[in-house]
């Protein structure tokens, strides 16, 4: 289980690091457009991306 694990956290973090790394500026303005949200919104958000997370681990096995 670890063996899987490991390698998709590190993929987590090499995806969530491009955008700041490759446009710092824009990644910045979406974050405080990202703050401004409701929590209801984020919270919608959030469990759609996992949602399809779910989805595509699914359709991958």
């Amino acid at each position: 289980m670890w063996e899987s694990i490991i390698p998709a956290l590190a993929l987590v973090l090499v995806f969530e690091g491009m955008l700041p790394f490759m446009s710092p500026e824009k990644w910045r303005q979406a974050m405080s457009q990202a703050a401004q949200l409701p929590d209801n919104v984020l919270r919608g958000m959030g469990f759609f991306s996992m949602l399809a997370g779910v989805v595509i681990l699914y359709l991958a096995h």
